[in-house]
């Protein structure tokens, strides 16, 4: 018998496949001439705004329906004031601070941590969260703080960072959460009617944790249908169709397209996980999108001795910083603008010389149109 191995072609040539993507631009293209209005549909996941770039899906649909880019990179929708927070602990006396991905690129007030990483400053940039247990057995004479980041999808990671550094008695990690949530920026962005946003497409991974259930408020409150979608092409164009459908019965609801991964309820393991060591916080100063209630997690009180937010209140800054005078990034992650209508885009700021945060992270609106968008 011939020993056929699966390759990872193999897994996703079907979501990429042209004539299925093809196929679908003609029934979206038939099925749109019966809207009654253009549909302006917010992507609010910033890896779907990129598959909608590198895949050509806005030259793909009518020109009745139109892409509004939102809040959903986390590392954009931070604040400067919190990026000073990570620059000033990293440079604190007997300190390593360990963080994800971007966030060593973003630039603060008046530095970024790859800069003062440059300066000698112990920062480390981390391929997995549980990286920061060997970094803090490796180091038991240090404070390893670790700058928590992202929506809820990396959240369980950092409440399962928790449960195994307690498991394993290491007491030298300390958290600096900045976790926020997608949905109170949805509302946000609905209740404030500037983007005239009438259909969502639903980040795919935040809610394989969080479940479809979390975007029937929409459904409920402003009569806006959303598509929970996957990351591929096919899933995308898939998702448009049904929101084009929806939009024509005057129907709205919540569906799910990426059925793979995501139900209904989310993934409860992890929601009682992340419940165990955090809580929401009575309100969060969102990049762009300024302050939203009840919108990010902080650790609860019984962990306080573990809280570098606490325990360097003192010497951390409070006061709101802007960003930069040229920079757009905040009207883009509103929904407001598009990358291209940014002074700066692709000649001052580009991917290696970021002004904004949104030109930063790879899942920023930015840097999907100076990759694919030129």
């Amino acid at each position: 018998m011939k020993n056929e191995e699966l390759s990872l072609k193999d897994l996703y040539f079907k979501f990429r496949d042209p004539e299925t993507i093809k196929a679908l631009a003609k029934e979206i293209k038939k099925e749109a001439k019966k809207l009654k209005e253009p549909m302006r549909v917010m992507e609010i996941c910033g890896g779907h705004t990129h598959t909608i770039m590198k895949y050509g899906i806005k030259q793909l649909l009518p020109e009745n329906i139109v892409f509004i880019h939102g809040p959903g990179c986390p590392v954009c929708v931070m604040p400067k004031e919190r990026i000073d927070h990570a620059i000033t602990l990293a440079n604190q006396e007997n300190i390593i601070l360990a963080t994800l991905g971007d966030m060593i690129r973003v630039p603060g007030s008046k530095s970024s941590l790859a800069k003062e990483r440059a300066k000698g400053a112990d920062i480390r940039p981390l391929h997995s969260t549980l990286d920061v247990l060997q970094i803090a057995k490796d180091n038991p004479d240090k404070k390893v703080v670790f700058f928590a980041i992202g929506f809820e999808t990396t959240t369980p990671m950092t409440a399962a960072l928790m449960k195994r550094a307690f498991s394993e008695g290491i007491k030298n990690i300390y958290y600096h959460i900045n976790h926020v949530l997608v949905p109170p920026p949805m509302r946000a962005i609905m209740d404030g009617g500037e983007a005239k946003i009438n259909a969502f497409i639903g980040p795919s991974h935040v809610s394989v944790i969080i479940g479809a259930k979390s975007y029937e408020f929409l459904v409920n409150d402003y009569k806006t249908p959303v598509v929970v979608a996957g990351f591929e092409p096919v899933d995308v164009m898939e998702s448009i169709l049904m929101l084009v459908r929806q939009k024509i019965k005057n129907e709205p609801k919540v569906e799910i397209q990426y059925k793979r991964a995501t139900t209904y309820e989310g993934n409860i393991l992890a929601q009682k996980m992340i419940d165990e060591f955090m809580e929401v916080r009575d309100t969060f100063r969102w990049r762009g999108l300024g302050d939203i209630p009840k919108s990010a997690l902080k650790l609860k009180d019984e962990y306080a001795e573990f809280d570098a937010e606490k325990i360097y209140a003192d010497v951390l800054p409070d006061k709101p910083i802007d960003d930069h005078k040229l920079c757009i990034c905040g009207k883009i992650l509103k929904g407001l603008a598009n990358p291209t209508d940014c002074p700066v885009f692709a000649t001052a700021c580009t991917p290696s010389s970021p002004l904004g945060s949104c030109m930063v992270s790879d899942e920023g609106a930015c840097n999907a149109y100076y990759r694919y968008g030129r």
